[in-house]
């Protein structure tokens, strides 16, 4: 048996002012509860929301804050993640770091597919993110959307990874579906999956843990929660070799395939039904894309913020019903229609067992 304690914090994240001191505390509360636990994963974006106007340079006092925590603890520290500006370009990552329990960032991460169209403004990183607990095993990081593509998992197990570490700001209704992503991911690539969201301006809670059978070790539910799973890193090596349940050998069968997919070659033209999708844009009131008829969508006013990168986050519950409230904001009037050129004709009225073909 190769055991190893690996803890999640799902918290309320704040999106107007910095979260990293409750991390702190909270890190400190846990330590002293389960002092036996040896790597902590918070979610996605924990330190300072979901707002990209607080971005940091890559160097910054967060994450020596985050290196002289998990030095204190001894403890492998992954705070999340948060957004960073380049130096040189200005663009701005959704960047994750791994601290180890001497307190050195070991690897840092940046967000492969960042949740376009509506994490606009966010660049994507380009490079995989594995390491090495020394007599343990192979741990890899994916953030939130990333984990939709299933050729990100599949590169980090191809390398041998065994344990994925993945944050997460959903709070959004296809939580439940990213659940069901989990499970399959857990199963596909027989490895353990660490998938933490937050609450608030963070998410619907819903964190899980899930092990190379699709077994769900442990689910949140919408309150805070901190929650130390001791995994078993033989169960992985044991699975894949003799197959998940005895059953399917799934990384060994990938590696035997006798079919390479051309769909990969962006020269190949196998993607060809891809081009037909049109833009990747969010989608207007009243939009008819995909319905093959010529009717646009209703314009969202520019200035409203969206959900995650420029500058954009969910509403935060209030304390009571008039806390807060601020001044209703004037709408753009909607474009009118333009004239019909001719009047439409009368319609007649539709009488009891008269046949109506009109749709609803």
């Amino acid at each position: 048996m190769t055991p190893f304690a690996i803890a999640g914090v799902q918290m309320y994240v704040n999106a107007l002012q910095p979260n990293v001191d409750g991390m702190i505390h909270r890190l400190d509360i846990l330590m002293a509860r389960f002092p036996w636990t040896q790597m902590v994963l918070f979610s996605e974006l924990a330190p300072f929301g979901p707002l990209d106007r607080f971005a940091l340079p890559p160097e910054n006092e967060t994450i020596e804050v985050f290196q002289a925590a998990a030095r204190k603890h001894r403890v492998w520290l992954i705070p999340g993640s948060m957004f960073l500006k380049h130096p040189e370009d200005g663009r701005v990552y959704n960047t994750s770091v791994v601290i180890n329990p001497e307190g050195e960032v070991v690897r840092r991460y940046a967000k492969m597919f960042p949740f376009r169209p509506y994490e606009a403004g966010v660049a994507a990183g380009n490079e995989f993110c594995i390491f090495d607990v020394p007599n343990v095993g192979r741990f890899g990081l994916s953030i939130c959307y990333d984990m939709w593509f299933p050729e990100t998992t599949r590169q980090l197990t191809s390398q041998g990874v065994e344990v994925l570490l993945h944050p997460v700001l959903t709070g959004t209704t296809d939580r439940d579906a990213e659940l069901a992503i989990a499970r399959a991911t857990a199963a596909q690539f027989q490895c353990y999956i660490f998938d933490v969201n937050g609450l608030g301006a963070g998410g619907v809670g819903k964190s899980c843990v899930v092990d190379p059978t699709s077994m769900v070790l442990h689910q949140s539910a919408g309150q805070e929660d901190m929650f130390p799973i001791e995994i078993d890193l033989n169960m992985v090596r044991r699975q894949r070799e003799t197959g998940m349940k005895g059953l399917g050998q799934l990384l060994k069968s990938f590696r035997d395939r006798s079919t390479d997919f051309p769909i990969y070659d962006r020269e190949s033209g196998a993607d060809a039904y891809l081009n037909t999708l049109g833009p990747l844009e969010i989608p207007q009131q009243g939009t008819r894309a995909g319905l093959h008829v010529d009717v646009p969508g209703q314009q969202v006013p520019a200035e409203l913020p969206a959900y995650k990168g420029k500058n954009g986050f969910p509403p935060e519950p209030l304390a009571s019903p008039t806390a807060g409230t601020a001044p209703e904001v004037a709408q753009s009037p909607a474009p009118a229609a333009p004239a019909a050129a001719t009047p439409n004709p009368p319609t007649p009225p539709v009488t009891v067992g008269q046949n109506d073909n009109t749709s609803g």
